[in-house]
């Protein structure tokens, strides 16, 4: 399960994902989000989608289900975790991945990635974290992403209070990946997930 001092995550805002997989490499945790099949919103909304020839990012990988499941539509798929554990453990699990699994940090990307990826895909990256790291979070998301963005999240209300983790974000948190040049297309809510879609608006000319 998660850590238990949520004080503790609050000031090491990225850094406790580190101290979760080593323990589950460790044998002494779960990692909750270690499931065997893709998100299940990012699945309906892939129907028909064909990436050949497009570059997609995967933000906090985790253990590549959805990594994966892009690579099997055609996408050069990049995917990053903050955690060296975790992407040891994914490189080792697909051995003979055509995924791209690197080490890096959502919120000081590597300068290359530059609105450099087709296809970006945010799947409760930015809320495992804390309220105060959303905003800096949503900007290098929109910043990694060329042409089009995925936002898949839980839903709180806007005057709700987030005890997190996770910190689940609010209608206003989701328009927000409305920054540098990105457009929202589609908006969706379905229960407790938002599943949202922008594009760059240069890329609807």
């Amino acid at each position: 399960m998660l850590p238990d001092d949520r004080r503790l995550q609050a000031a090491n805002p990225t850094g406790w994902f580190e101290d979760l997989y080593a323990e589950a490499e460790a044998g002494t945790a779960s990692v909750p989000w270690d499931i065997p099949h893709p998100q299940p919103h990012l699945v309906t909304w892939a129907e028909g989608v064909d990436g050949t020839g497009q570059r997609a990012l995967v933000v906090g990988c985790g253990y590549g289900r959805d990594s994966e499941f892009l690579a099997s539509l055609g996408f050069e798929v990049t995917a990053f975790d903050i955690s060296p554990t975790a992407v040891a453990a994914v490189q080792a699990r697909y051995p003979e991945s055509s995924v791209s699994y690197v080490v890096a940090d959502l919120l000081n990307p590597p300068a290359e990635w530059h609105h450099a990826f087709d296809l970006v895909v945010e799947n409760m990256t930015v809320q495992a974290l804390p309220v105060d790291a959303h905003a800096q979070a949503t900007e290098r998301v929109a910043w990694l992403t060329g042409s089009k963005l995925l936002v898949l999240a839980v839903a709180r209300e806007e005057d709700s209070v987030a005890d997190g983790p996770p910190w689940p974000l609010t209608p206003s948190e989701i328009l927000a990946f409305q920054t540098d040049g990105l457009t929202a297309l589609k908006v969706n809510r379905d229960g407790a997930r938002w599943t949202a879609e922008f594009v760059r608006q240069l890329a609807m000319n």
